[in-house]
Parts: C-alpha cells; sequence; structure tokens
C-alpha cells in the first residue's frame, strides 16, 4: 500500500473508534458480557480454524528463523487457547468499572462533590507476536468501555486476523458497534507511524513489544503512551533465605517460561549462602538447558558458568540464558537492582522479616515479591483478569494493567441551585 492509502485506512479507522467509543461509554454491563461470552464461545467452536490460520503464521516465522521464545509466544496452543477463553469469561464476571464513583463528600454550602469513573476513550495496541494479546487487549478494552485500535506484528498477522473476526462476531452478537475493535489490516510499519500521531482519535497508545519498539515510539509518538518496557527481572535469595525455598523460586522463576517479561534474568546471591545454594540451583538450571553467565565468585562455586560481562547485568535474554552474581550484603543487592533493573518486577527470598521490609520499601520497581517467583508478574496471577500489559510508567498506571488502569476519573458535583458569592 502507498504511504497515503495507509494514513487514510488509519484514519477511517480512528473515526470509527471514537464513533463506536461514544456509544461504549454508555453501554451496559450486560451488553458488554453478552460479547465477552460469546468471543468465548467461538474460540472454543471455532479452534481448529483458528489453529489452522496460526499454523500459517508458524510456517513464515520458522522459515525467518524466529528464537524459541518467539515461537512459544506465537503459538495458539490449545492450552494458550484455553487460558483466553478463560480470561474472557472471567473479565465477563468482573465488576464494571465505569460509572462507580468515590465517596462523596459535602461542602458547607451543601454541594456535593465525588468522582466517576470513565474509560480513556479511543486506544490503540501496539504489539509483537504475540496472537493472545488480540484477544485480551479487546477483552479489557471493551469491560472498560474504551473502543480499540489493534496493531499486531506481522508474525501473528493471520492469527490476528482471524481471532479479529471472532471478536466483531461476538461484539454483533451483542448488538454493541463491531468498530468498537478493529485490527489493522496491513503489515506495513508506516500503520504505526500513523496510529502514534492520530492525536484527533486515539486518546493513548499502549505498546507492548521489545525494547526497539518502544524506544521508537517514545521517540516519534504525539498521542501519550502508556509504556510496557522490558523486564530485566531479579531474584535475590538473602542471607536468610530457606534453602529449598530458594532453589524452588529460583528456577520457577527462571524456567517456568523464557519469553515472559516477568522471567528472571539475574540471580543474586548473599555470599554467606551461596556455597549451600548456588551449586544446587545451577546444576539444576544445567539440567534444564539453562546457560550461566556468572561472577568471579560464582564461577568458583559453579564451575560450568562462563565470565559475565557488563552487557549481561543489562539484558533481557527472554531466552534460557542467566545471568549471577554474588553479593556482600542486601544493600548491594539493592544497588545491583537500581542500576540494572529495568522497573518490571524483583524478588527476595528470605525468612527475616527485617530484610523483606527493607527489600519492599527501597526497590523501586512495578512490583516487588517476597518469597515468590517473578513469573508470577501477571494480572490473571494478581486477580485483575488478563491484563494489557505490565507498565512501567510513574503516572497513571504501574504494574498489570487491568480494568481500572484502562479509566480515568472525571469529577461530579451535584447541587440544589447554590451560587458562588
Amino acid at each position: 500500500m502507498k504511504d497515503q492509502d495507509i494514513a487514510n485506512l488509519v484514519n477511517l479507522l480512528g473515526q470509527q473508534a471514537r464513533k463506536a467509543s461514544r456509544i461504549l461509554m454508555v453501554a451496559s454491563d450486560q451488553a458488554k458480557a453478552h460479547a465477552l461470552r460469546s468471543m468465548a464461545t467461538q474460540l472454543e467452536s471455532r479452534k481448529t480454524w483458528l489453529q489452522d490460520e496460526n499454523a500459517k503464521d508458524l510456517e513464515t516465522a520458522r522459515r525467518n528463523q524466529l528464537s524459541p521464545a518467539l515461537l512459544d509466544r506465537l503459538t495458539l496452543s490449545d492450552k494458550a487457547l484455553q487460558t483466553m477463553i478463560t480470561g474472557l469469561r472471567q473479565i465477563a464476571d468482573m465488576p464494571d468499572p465505569v460509572g462507580s464513583q468515590t465517596a462523596t463528600v459535602t461542602r458547607p454550602n451543601g454541594m456535593r462533590v465525588s468522582q466517576m469513573r470513565v474509560p480513556l476513550g479511543v486506544i490503540g495496541i501496539i504489539y509483537e507476536s504475540r496472537p493472545n494479546v488480540t484477544i485480551d487487549a479487546a477483552a479489557l478494552c471493551l469491560k472498560s468501555g474504551n473502543a480499540t485500535i489493534l496493531r499486531g506484528g506481522s508474525e501473528a498477522f493471520h492469527s490476528n486476523r482471524a481471532l479479529g473476526q471472532i471478536i466483531q462476531a461476538g461484539l454483533k452478537e451483542a448488538g454493541l458497534p463491531e468498530q468498537a475493535v478493529q485490527v489493522v489490516d496491513t503489515t506495513d510499519r508506516a500503520a504505526v507511524g500513523c496510529l502514534i500521531t492520530l492525536t484527533d482519535y486515539i486518546d493513548v497508545i499502549i505498546p507492548r513489544g521489545g525494547k526497539g519498539l518502544i524506544t521508537r515510539l517514545a521517540a516519534e509518538a504525539k498521542v501519550p503512551l502508556l509504556k510496557h518496557l522490558d523486564g530485566n527481572c531479579h531474584v535475590y535469595i538473602d542471607r536468610a533465605a530457606d534453602p529449598d525455598k530458594a532453589h524452588d523460586i529460583a528456577v520457577n522463576a527462571k524456567t517456568y517460561r523464557y519469553g515472559v517479561c516477568g522471567a528472571m534474568e539475574t540471580l543474586l546471591v548473599h555470599e554467606d549462602i551461596a556455597p549451600a545454594v548456588l551449586p544446587r540451583i545451577a546444576n539444576t538450571l544445567t539440567s534444564k538447558g539453562v546457560e550461566l553467565r556468572g561472577c568471579d565468585k560464582t564461577r568458583a562455586l559453579v564451575p560450568q558458568a562462563s565470565a559475565a560481562t557488563e552487557e549481561d547485568w543489562q539484558t533481557e535474554y527472554l531466552a534460557p540464558i542467566l545471568a549471577i552474581r554474588v553479593v556482600n550484603t542486601l544493600d548491594e543487592a539493592i544497588n545491583h537492582i537500581a542500576h540494572y533493573s529495568s522497573g518490571h518486577t524483583e524478588a527476595i527470598v528470605t525468612e527475616h522479616i527485617g530484610a523483606a521490609t527493607q527489600f519492599q520499601r527501597y526497590v523501586d520497581s512495578s512490583s516487588v515479591y517476597v518469597n515468590l517467583p517473578t513469573c508470577f508478574a501477571d494480572g490473571f496471577e494478581y486477580g485483575l483478569g488478563a491484563e494489557i500489559g505490565i507498565s512501567t510508567n510513574r503516572m497513571h498506571a504501574r504494574g498489570p494493567v487491568g480494568l481500572e488502569g484502562l479509566t480515568t476519573l472525571k469529577w461530579v458535583l451535584t447541587g440544589d441551585g447554590q451560587l458562588r458569592g
């Protein structure tokens, strides 16, 4: 497509989304829930067709030698589809945040003041090879009363197009505008440039992808961004950790799934406990095919580890690779995280309440855990249902962004003819 054709296409999507958003902002919870349950039913009944469409993307991805982690994200397996179905039904059953109000304050003149939760409006979502985002994003935006424009990665083009058809069929069955969720039907990167500057129609852009995508959008976007940056996540094993618990948490944090943003990328271990826990953890990880890179103290305890470089401490691998560093103190672990973390998710393993409190207080990431693996960084696990992403922003929303994160507040005042004197 020519650039002007793409600009016209995106502009039309924006106009249609704005029109649909005005209907969605006052749509009943019953209608929204009906649409979501219809989507879930269609995912079940049309599973074979969806997986056939997904197979087209997987064939191309293998031909282009995508990494195993990206192939995992791209695959619409039975398990992945069931997770999407469960998420749709869970979101359908959740309380509708739209229209809820804060406690009312009555002013001395009798005027009543409160705030009402309302949709953001039109949300543009730009993401890479994760077709599950198509369903998660559509569901959360719909439930929170927002229209959305979805621009997935070219790797998942056929999958996203098929899922878009299911979404729009669910909207139609519930009597809601099909344009409430629109999938950009082109792989041309120029469409992204148009979306992120469409300030007349789009209220916020949510990018979900690698550092390169986020960096580009941050530099070029005119529409405000709700950023989801890379997940350079850390687990710190404190001197007061339970060795068995430390082993299980570290292994789960790394090997649950290598391609998720909550996967542990660096393991920090206090020098007092390192001889007791590190060799066992290293042997288990090695047996699972994880490549280890460590500092000098680590390599003295773990012969199979290669020397870590400065770049290793900075890297989100999304692969079976782990950087390991032995530290002298809790403060050293906190300082390492402050220097290298992307602000996503960090964890401490300890039985000492003071160390746990200090870690949660001083580590400045969107999620900070005690005695849990970082792979719990997921809106579903937080009780939010499916998530739109994990925001490392400080303003508006931080951490997993669920329904409330896709709304804002407006002031609503009620009086009985009071005048300002």
